[in-house]
């Protein structure tokens, strides 16, 4: 975990309600696709978790939704102003199992975090499918961007308004010798039971400290209580355990 001030480079929406922010600073604590940062906000006490889309050595890109005090005052944040960041913070996704045919599944703002994950798939050679999950059209985005890395990607609607309708589960690729996926938890509960192969998950969780200290954001698993921020938020399918 690395504590430091980066300089906002763009911050603009995709969506009525999802955001892009490109970050210039320090990403050296960034170590795997699937971590968070944690900003810290002005007059909010807690910082507020997002993950990380996308980094380099010098940038970093993170995609949000709008969805609340904190996430309103980062939209109106404009470029040259700085932000206070917690970064490496969380356990992301290992790509060692992916085998040859992965596939990626992300719902709603769930998607970020696969993108870099994609390209650290690709730069390995595997061949990379990429299934979206939204309510209705006008809530797409990046679709583009994976199909410009040269994923396969289907992307689902919930009312039928674009793409396959239904959800992630009835665009699941058979051939798939692994998963990756990010969501929210009925969409995660679905795939972990539509998926044959293994697979890892990565959970949403209400957080407080965000790297581990206040065991705030628990969870069970078969190997006991695991923290959502620390442990996870990736987690593999052969360790989850759903509550009832």
């Amino acid at each position: 975990m690395k504590q430091s001030l980066f300089q906002i480079i763009s911050n603009e929406a995709l969506t009525d309600s999802v955001w892009k922010l490109v970050l210039q600073g320090d990403t050296s604590a960034i170590t795997a696709p699937g971590q968070f940062v944690n900003i810290q906000l002005q007059g909010l006490y807690l910082r507020r978790p997002i993950s990380v889309c996308d980094y380099d050595e010098t940038t970093l890109t993170l995609v949000y939704k709008v969805v609340g005090k904190g996430t309103e005052q980062l939209a109106r944040m404009a470029p040259g102003q700085t932000l206070d960041l917690l970064t490496g913070l969380g356990n992301g996704y290992d790509p060692t199992p992916a085998g040859d045919r992965p596939v990626l599944i992300g719902g709603g703002v769930g998607v970020p975090p696969l993108y870099h994950l994609a390209k650290r798939l690709l730069s390995q050679g595997r061949r990379v499918r990429v299934v979206l999950g939204f309510n209705t059209a006008s809530e797409i985005f990046y679709e583009d961007a994976f199909k410009a890395l040269g994923c396969e990607v289907t992307v689902t609607t919930a009312d039928g308004s674009y793409g396959v309708k239904g959800f992630v589960t009835h665009a699941l690729p058979e051939d798939a010798t692994y998963f990756y996926a990010c969501g929210p938890e009925p969409m995660l509960k679905a795939v972990y039971r539509a998926t044959a192969v293994s697979g890892q998950l990565s959970f949403e969780e209400r957080m407080g400290c965000g790297f581990g200290a206040c065991m705030g954001c628990s969870c069970k698993t078969l190997t006991g209580y695991k923290r959502i921020c620390k442990d996870g938020p990736v987690m593999r399918k052969e360790e989850i355990l759903w509550q009832v």
